[in-house]
This record gives structure tokens, C-alpha cells and sequence, in this order.
């Protein structure tokens, strides 16, 4: 596909619309303008609107002048912002504090938007695309939240599609691979109760801080030596907090961290590790182990044939060489993943450069990726939907 003039005056547009929205963050299910004006652009395409799925989801349809198969597909960007205080110095500076579009879902939000004008203005699909707007991807289950409020009654989507820009991927470039895109997030807490007293009489303590050191130690086993050398899977600790004083033994030490995977199974093991080192630690030495183990999103996991096609519309719009159909995998997580539960689908990463890293102060999307974006959006639309 060779980038038209119309996309690239749109991308020229969809620059001043990621501004606008980047100066204009909203934290998630709190992106009430965000929404507004998304919607307010679909409608001026000409789309179908529905407003509020999720909380503050929006989703414009779009009919093609051929719809005998009545195909529908969808597309799908995330609107959220983060709760970081922007360090950049750009003109388009977040106004709000403590709130900046610090993963670029603002480009995200616009690339989409650019291509829904451009398929608005040239129908030549057969079948209908569905633009799905969706809040609250940073941590609060926005893509679960229109799956329950009816995503996909009311919008029968036979594939779903989604897009992330990656910091160190060259611009222009993009990343897919079959299968684990992205890993699943669980987060625990756990609490260790002993008996407190005086440091110098221990023998008449149970000390808490012996067992979380030896929770410490032991998990440390269960990536190392229960889980398959060629599988992936990572248990971090990241919070350790036991006593305020120097003579007294506390009477509680607790524990937390996350644990991610790539397959529900090695999410399983993990968890049902941790459980019986507790158990065990919990008899040994005489204290009381809670664990509250949460389940976050899902592995983020790739159709094999959704990601053919995906990879085939990147290479259409960038070219073979750019197109790495066997990326590696990444330990963050999506949750998009719950879209393609329901759904087959890809997800597929575009490259934004040597930029700072997402969730990083000084993180900005690349405008230039802008235009590759947009083209990709129609290019696979049109690849799935093919009239004739």
C-alpha cells in the first residue's frame, strides 16, 4: 500500500488531535472529555455512535458500500492517561498535574480516529468496522468493562484488532508473533502473624520476620526450580515491611508483589506454589500466613491466523523488512487480552524510536508514527473486510 496523500494530510491532522488530548489527559473511567470529543469526531465522519459502554467507552460503526457477507471487525485503542507529573517541555505540556498520556494512548486514540475518517470517506470494504474507544486500560479492567456492558451483543465482531506503540522498535517498524504477545499480571499481598515482644527475650516471641525472610527465600525457587527452564514466568517481590523500633520484635511483617506469565498454566503453578510454601513456612515455624492473591489481566494471546493477516497489512504499509513476524514477547501486560478471549484477534506493536520508556516522566509518542498508523488501520480493514 502506498500512503496517500489523504493519509498523509490526515496524519497532519491526527497530530493536532493527539495534542489536544495529550494537554487534556483523564485518568481511567474518568475520561469524560477525552470520550466527548472522540465521539464528537465520529459523528462528523459520519459513523454510527453508541456513548457510556464501559462506563466512558465509545464505539463508532462504520458500513461499507458492499456488506453481503456482513462481516464485522473490530479495531481498538485505548484513551487513558497515567497518574505521573510530566517532565517534558513541549508546547503541548499535559495542564493537569499528577496526570500525563505516559504510554501513548493519546496516539493510540488518534491513529484510529485518522483511519475511521479515512474508511468513512472511502467504503470500499465489504462488511462493517466497528472503532471501539476504550477507558480505563491502565489498571482498571476498561476492555472487561464493555465486554460485561455488551461490546460484543451489541457490535458482533467475527475478529478484534489492537495496536501499542514500543518504545526501542525503530519508527516505522512493527513487532507480532503468534501466541503470548503480552503476559498476564497478578498482584499479592501477604500477612505473617507472629507474637511481638522484647528483642532481647526472643525464645518467648514468634518472630514474624523470620518467616517473611523465609517466604523471601523460598519463592525464589519457584521460577528457578519448579517452572520449566524454557518457560517464562517471573515472581517479583516488591514491598517487605516488618517492626518500627529497634528492641522489639513486631508482631506482623507483610509481604507483596506481582507475578507475571505467559500461559494460564505457569500463571496457575505460581500461584499454587506460593500457597503451599506458605502453608509449609506457616506450619515450621508456628506464625499465621494470609495470602490475598489477585488476578489481574490475562496473557495478551494472538490468533495464529489474525496474526498472518496482521503481519501482511504491517508488510503492505512498511514492507517485509520491517515487519518482525516472531517478536519477543513482553512481561508487561494488556488488557485487551480480555477482547481476544472472547474473540480472535492480534495484538501488534509499532515502533516509536529511542524514546523514554512507557510510564517514564519524560515519555512522549511519536508523531511520526502517526501517519504508519493510520495506514496500517485501513490496509487491515480493507485485508479483512475484502469486498468480492
Amino acid at each position: 500500500m502506498t500512503i496517500s496523500n489523504r493519509i498523509n494530510a490526515l496524519a497532519e491532522e491526527a497530530r493536532g488531535w493527539r495534542h489536544h488530548i495529550h494537554q487534556h489527559p483523564e485518568l481511567r473511567f474518568e475520561e469524560v472529555g477525552t470520550a466527548a470529543f472522540v465521539a464528537e469526531k465520529l459523528r462528523g465522519f459520519g459513523l454510527e455512535v453508541r456513548e457510556g459502554l464501559g462506563r466512558t467507552g465509545v464505539v463508532g460503526l462504520l458500513t461499507g458500500e458492499g456488506a453481503e457477507r456482513a462481516r464485522m471487525i473490530g479495531l481498538r485503542a485505548d484513551m487513558d492517561a497515567l497518574p505521573i507529573n510530566e517532565v517534558n517541555d513541549l508546547a503541548y505540556r499535559s495542564k493537569h498535574e499528577n496526570v500525563m498520556h505516559a504510554c501513548g494512548h493519546d496516539g493510540h486514540t488518534a491513529m484510529l480516529l485518522g483511519a475511521a475518517a479515512y474508511l468513512a470517506e472511502n467504503r470500499d470494504f465489504d462488511g462493517q468496522l466497528c472503532f471501539i474507544f476504550q477507558p480505563a486500560e491502565e489498571g482498571g479492567f476498561g476492555a472487561k468493562a464493555m465486554i460485561d456492558d455488551g461490546l460484543f451483543e451489541h457490535y458482533a465482531c467475527d475478529e478484534v484488532y489492537g495496536l501499542h506503540n514500543m518504545p526501542g522498535i525503530p519508527p516505522g517498524h512493527f513487532g507480532i508473533r503468534p501466541g503470548a504477545q503480552m503476559a498476564s499480571s497478578d498482584y499479592w499481598d501477604i500477612t505473617v502473624e507472629g507474637r511481638g515482644g522484647h528483642a532481647a527475650w526472643p525464645h518467648s516471641c514468634v518472630d514474624p520476620v523470620i518467616a517473611a525472610g523465609q517466604l523471601v527465600q523460598s519463592f525464589q525457587s519457584i521460577v528457578s526450580r519448579t517452572l520449566d527452564p524454557l518457560t517464562t514466568g517471573v515472581l517479583s517481590i516488591t514491598m517487605l515491611h516488618a517492626g518500627d523500633t529497634h528492641n522489639v520484635i513486631p508482631q506482623r511483617a507483610t509481604l507483596g508483589g506481582t507475578v507475571r506469565a505467559l500461559s494460564e498454566e505457569t500463571r496457575r503453578m505460581i500461584h499454587r506454589r506460593m500457597a503451599e510454601i506458605c502453608a509449609g513456612t506457616e506450619k515450621a515455624l508456628g506464625v499465621t500466613i494470609t495470602l490475598d492473591y489477585r488476578e489481574g489481566y490475562p496473557p495478551t494471546w494472538n490468533d495464529a491466523a489474525a496474526t498472518e493477516g496482521a503481519a501482511a497489512a504491517a508488510a503492505a504499509v512498511a514492507g517485509a523488512d520491517k515487519v518482525d513476524p516472531d517478536t519477543r514477547p513482553v512481561m508487561g501486560s494488556e488488557d485487551f487480552s480480555y477482547m481476544l478471549l472472547e474473540k480472535p484477534g492480534a495484538y501488534i506493536f509499532l515502533g516509536n524510536g529511542n524514546s523514554a520508556d512507557l510510564h517514564n516522566p519524560g515519555y512522549d509518542f511519536n508523531d511520526d508514527a502517526l501517519e504508519v498508523g493510520i495506514s496500517y488501520w485501513v490496509q487491515l480493514a480493507r485485508d479483512r473486510l475484502a469486498a468480492g
